[in-house]
């Protein structure tokens, strides 16, 4: 398997580098292009679950922190 490496990105996204497979809250396979990818925090993003930059205009404090076990990453988004 090839390294994964997931940087937060002070009061940004999760910026993924790596091939992933993401899947959302009902198992579906997210198509990534390409290795390197920024998954949205400030659920302002209008392309979820990745960035679009939108956590620069919404004030976004990335205080909580993301639970990772058996190299899944859960990232938490109840801003829909």
């Amino acid at each position: 398997m090839a390294d994964v490496n997931i940087r937060v990105n002070r009061n940004g996204p999760y910026l993924v580098t790596g091939k992933v497979t993401i899947e959302d809250h009902k198992g579906n396979q997210v198509i990534v292009e390409g290795d390197d990818v920024a998954l949205c925090r400030c659920a302002e993003s209008k392309n979820k679950p990745f960035c679009d930059g939108s956590h620069r205009d919404c004030d976004f404090k990335g205080e909580k922190a993301a639970v990772a076990e058996h190299n899944i990453l859960q990232v938490e988004d109840n801003n829909s």
